[in-house]
């Protein structure tokens, strides 16, 4: 896959809320830095609902914090245009935008308390009165779990308090959206897991467009109602978090999505008087139905997930050695080798113990998928 190749860059996905796909558009998006050098994206085009939970997902310097920070305002596109609820907002500045930003880095003015902290940009951005100001407070911190805590300054919270209160600032404007760039990366692995329940159930109370920037793939498709990958600078895939993990458009989805990653493996395309095989060393599966996409000769690569990867059955079709078994809780991650060539499998906790063991192994042809030379979905 060449990462300046897009990929289905507009897909309907059937993933999110109610509200009709075009709350939030971008289109036709580019994106340059250095005077033009530098890609940072293109042909970007995305359609987000009102209540839509979107989340921007791929590896560093893929195009997602830039795509989000172009919707903030932040960041002006070389090309194509941003609308929300039909405006137009291209070239209005961050403040002219109903929209609020979450940072990666924590913000809290450590001299304030809570209370303060949150009630910030309604001092600086509204005429509200001081009734309507406290209800908007209480109601925030009711909602985030903060309502003991007004009266106390950031020093005194935990890093997921001060993240909710970070929060809490920008619900009480009552933004048209809500955008959060990674705003976990700074808790520890248990306060992330609580934080992900939180927001979640947040979005679901506000029913407000949420996108949000994550390289954790975990994060992303407990989040998502619909996920965005992004490489290269280019959209690659749409759609919930299922539909990417099953049915990837591309090589890269298939390989990015899942941990431990899926096997992928080359063989060629055989014409047999049975119909067509894909073959290599390894293994020979036939492929059912018709597909004129195919024709003998052509090389392909077979990508499976570890989990499709049978072990130590009778009717195998090939022969792996063992190299490590790795726990993952109630499965363990099985690594083999055959040669040079490594696979990984899925299993049941303790169903293989021996590392040192060849086994026989198979893969069943529906759950393989097939890629061309460029890295797309051929079936």
């Amino acid at each position: 896959m060449t990462p300046d190749q897009p990929v289905q860059t507009r897909h309907a996905a059937s993933a999110g809320g109610d509200e009709t796909d075009d709350y939030v558009q971008l289109s036709d998006i580019r994106k340059t830095f250095s005077k033009g050098r530098v890609l940072a994206c293109d042909d970007v085009n995305l359609d987000i609902g009102q209540s839509d939970f979107v989340v921007l997902l791929g590896p560093s310097g893929c195009g997602k914090t830039t795509t989000l920070r172009m919707i903030a305002g932040l960041e002006t596109p070389d090309s194509g245009s941003i609308t929300i609820d039909g405006e137009d907002v291209t070239g209005l500045k961050p403040r002219d935008r109903n929209l609020a930003y979450v940072f990666q880095n924590i913000t809290l003015y450590p001299h304030m308390t809570v209370r303060k902290n949150i009630r910030f940009g309604l001092d600086m951005k509204t005429d509200l009165s001081a009734d309507e100001k406290r209800e908007r407070v209480e109601h925030a911190a009711g909602l985030l779990g903060l309502s003991e805590l007004l009266d106390r300054k950031p020093k005194a919270l935990s890093g997921g308090q001060q993240q909710r209160v970070s929060l809490g600032r920008a619900m009480v404007m009552e933004p048209d959206a809500f955008l959060l760039d990674e705003p976990f990366s700074a808790l520890d692995a248990k306060l992330r897991d609580q934080m992900r329940v939180e927001v979640k159930k947040l979005q679901r109370e506000l029913d407000t467009a949420m996108i949000f920037v994550t390289h954790d793939q975990e994060e992303a498709m407990t989040l998502g109602d619909k996920i965005v990958i992004m490489d290269g600078g280019h959209i690659q895939q749409v759609g919930s978090a299922y539909e990417i993990y099953n049915e990837p458009t591309n090589q890269f989805v298939a390989e990015f999505i899942g941990s431990p990653s899926a096997n992928m493996v080359e063989a060629t395309v055989v014409e047999t008087d049975s119909g067509l095989v894909v073959e290599n060393e390894w293994f020979s599966l036939p492929l059912t139905g018709d597909d004129p996409s195919l024709t003998g000769g052509e090389t392909v690569t077979v990508g499976f997930r570890p989990e499709y990867l049978e072990l130590d059955v009778a009717d195998g079709q090939f022969e792996l050695d063992v190299t490590v078994i790795e726990p993952h809780g109630k499965d363990d991650a099985v690594y083999l080798a055959s040669g040079d060539t490594e696979f990984t499998a899925i299993t049941e906790q303790g169903t293989i113990t021996d590392e040192s063991e060849t086994l026989s192994v198979r893969v069943a042809p529906e759950n393989v998928w097939l890629f061309d030379h460029e890295g797309q979905r051929l079936r």
